[in-house]
């Protein structure tokens, strides 16, 4: 059994029950920033989705555990960079360009689909949960025309969603794509970070983004992490995570067809995300800690290194859909 119930701008107010069965709640809400908003309910927990502003995860909590990183925006803000909003726990970052433009590319932070205003958004209501699912049409003249359909599913009895994305090129000519599920986890002091595949096949990130200010002390910390005097897997030196520490790890089909990462603090609350390695071949780890903003995001599934366009080009990550062509991503993650 599956419905379909269509969603118009017009329904966000006041907060108020859109949808209710035995196990699970919608409600409907309008921020006063003036960003709707739709509140996913069941037995452990919730979800906040933006369903018209890039199908933004906004929050989303477990039994009582709060997955979302620590960040300095009380409520959702119009923005059509994804860094004059950032204090949401996921979002779709792609898709024509991804991640920190290096130094000649042209792009924002993240890419134009991070903000992205969604043409259409509507809830499916099925056996075993809802989906939020949106679609938004990108087109240019002389340039590029997609048709972008994001998805996240609550399910009625888990601690996990699944968040998808299926890209179509509707231009006559091929188009690029990159694209990353950029979750901001929580941080969680004395976790440790495991993984199905080695420790080893992350490297750390050498180059330096704009946004990034270097410390010496940072500097230090970095040149022991690269000379194998140090390693990262255990989150106890919050003191080195300012800024940000960020880890690659490519070529991930290597080791299997499905892999999963995890986050386990020392209470035993376990975090997972896992994800197929024939739709995303790469992960990143990023790891930042100070008085504003904390994070333990300890996998961010991607077609490729997040470090801009041009690099993907070069490095020959960058993904080419022919006219017509489709490609589908999806990740499950929450708590075990």
């Amino acid at each position: 059994m599956k419905a379909t119930i269509e969603l118009q701008r017009d329904f966000f107010k006041e907060k108020k029950l859109f949808y209710k069965n035995d196990q699970l709640t919608v409600h409907l809400f309008r921020y006063s920033t003036g960003i709707e908003a739709l509140e996913i309910n069941n037995a452990h927990g919730k979800m906040i989705v933006l369903p018209y502003m890039g199908q933004i995860i906004w929050d989303l909590e477990f039994d009582d555990i709060d997955l979302k990183m620590k960040n300095m925006f009380r409520q959702p803000k119009k923005a059509t960079n994804i860094v004059d909003t950032y204090g949401c726990f996921a979002f779709h970052s792609g898709l024509i360009s991804n991640g920190c433009p290096g130094p000649n590319d042209q792009h924002e932070l993240h890419g134009e689909m991070a903000c992205a205003e969604m043409d259409r958004a509507w809830l499916e209501v099925t056996d075993t949960g809802i989906k939020v699912c949106g679609e938004t049409e990108y087109v240019k003249g002389f340039g590029h025309h997609y048709l972008a359909s994001p998805t996240v599913e609550m399910f009625a009895d888990q601690t996990y969603v699944d968040i998808a994305m299926k890209v179509q090129n509707m231009a006559g000519v091929e188009m690029p794509l990159q694209y990353m599920c950029h979750t901001n986890y929580t941080y969680l002091e004395g976790a440790v970070m495991k993984q199905t595949v080695p420790d080893d096949v992350f490297s750390l990130r050498k180059s330096i983004p704009e946004h990034v200010k270097p410390t010496q002390k940072w500097l230090d910390y970095n040149e022991r992490l690269l000379a194998g005097d140090e390693v990262l897997t255990t989150l106890n030196q919050s003191d080195m995570y300012d800024p940000e520490i960020v880890f690659f790890a490519d070529q991930l089909s290597q080791y299997g067809t499905e892999v999963e990462f995890t986050m386990t603090s020392p209470n035993g609350v376990t975090l997972f995300t896992s994800f197929s390695t024939e739709e995303l071949n790469h992960a990143t780890r990023w790891l930042l800690y100070n008085e504003d903003q904390q994070v333990g995001a300890f996998v961010l599934p991607a077609t490729c290194r997040p470090e801009g366009f041009l690099a993907a080009e070069q490095s020959g990550t960058l993904i080419k859909l022919g006219a017509g062509e489709e490609r589908s991503f999806t990740v499950r993650t929450g708590k075990k």
